[in-house]
């Protein structure tokens, strides 16, 4: 048997559990950092090693990355506080900046850590006008991206490529678009917008697109970062874009619900959301939708994965695939009616 550790944070996720999986499929011995008391570790296969802790307590990530003599590791670093609010957020921060760079410092320090695959976001990647797909870039700046999640995944993305560049670390970047498909335990927003259209909780869509992968397909593609990523080098883990109509109209087609009939302007969206947001700082309610997501319906959300798919062999299933595999989960499971 191989004498190296896989050590995956954010392993009780929907991509960190999701790459635990593969990884003890393939026969890897995985060890995951998790939060005390997540009730998503009960989902983690039994094989994974388990290790309790708080990415931005360094004490915790110190016995994350002790291992017994002779032992290599390879880390996966997945952990992340998504949000979808801008708003300069604290925690947000400390998490994907101030955890990144405890990450780092440690992979830096022990030298049985023979790599490092950063999850970073195709969101720290500044947008180019529409029409033309968007690659990777050598620099990331946070003031080119809107939004306190993907300005924290610019800093972070930075972080690891100053160590790179200054330190020596042999570390990669992937970047993943939007997520879907079955197993997302903890329900996300995609999995969320995908229950509500097929429960009828959704009155009305938006004239946007969004692109959105298979967490299976950014799972295989985070490990063939780790097994053949180059040093220094970032890797954009896209699909296809897809419209939101086009997108309720696979969900319907698998699902049988009733289709959505109206769909808003992104200008008519625009102002709604303004009016709404308006309301919820009067009332301290969350606004049902923000100018926020909207701008993320409206921008540029096209992505080139060129690179990833000739040096990684990233592959991209369909979405009526992902969505036929995310309805029979959702049945499976009692989430949909």
């Amino acid at each position: 048997m191989s004498n190296t550790l896989y050590l995956v944070t954010g392993a009780a996720g929907f991509l960190g559990n999701t790459i635990c999986r593969q990884l003890v499929e393939r026969g890897d011995h995985v060890r995951a950092f998790v939060l005390p008391n997540d009730p998503s570790i009960k989902y983690l296969p039994y094989e994974v090693e388990l290790c309790m802790g708080d990415i931005c307590n360094m004490e915790d990530v110190k016995r994350f990355f002790t291992v017994p003599e002779g032992t290599e590791t390879i880390v996966l670093h997945i952990a992340s506080i998504v949000t979808v609010n801008p708003e300069y957020n604290p925690l947000v921060m400390n998490v994907n900046v101030g955890g990144t760079k405890n990450i780092v410092r440690m992979c830096i320090k022990h030298e049985e850590c023979k790599k490092l695959v950063y999850c970073s976001s195709t969101g720290a990647i500044p947008e180019v006008r529409k029409g033309t797909k968007i690659k990777e870039v050598i620099y990331f700046d946070e003031d080119q991206v809107l939004g306190c999640y993907s300005r924290s995944k610019a800093l972070a993305t930075q972080t690891v490529l100053d160590a790179v560049k200054l330190e020596g670390l042999n570390a990669c970047v992937v970047h993943p678009s939007g997520i879907l498909g079955p197993e997302d335990f903890a329900i996300g927003e995609t999995t969320r917008t995908v229950i509500d259209i097929i429960n009828g909780e959704m009155p009305m869509g938006i004239d946007g697109s969004f692109n959105l992968c298979d967490v299976r397909d950014l799972a295989a593609g985070t490990i063939a970062a780790a097994d053949k990523g180059r040093k220094g080098e970032c890797y954009i883990l896209g699909n296809e874009e897809v419209s939101f109509k086009d997108f309720m109209e696979m969900v319907v087609a698998e699902s049988g619900c009733r289709p959505i009939k109206k769909f808003l302007p992104i200008k008519v969206a625009n102002l709604i959301a303004s009016v709404l947001e308006k309301q919820a700082r009067k009332t301290g309610k969350e606004p049902l939708m923000t100018t926020f997501s909207i701008y993320n319906l409206a921008r540029n959300n096209s992505f080139d994965s060129t690179k990833a798919k000739s040096e990684l062999g990233y592959t991209t299933r369909p979405y009526e695939e992902t969505i036929r595999d995310e309805v029979a989960w959702l049945k499976a499971n009692g989430k949909i009616r």
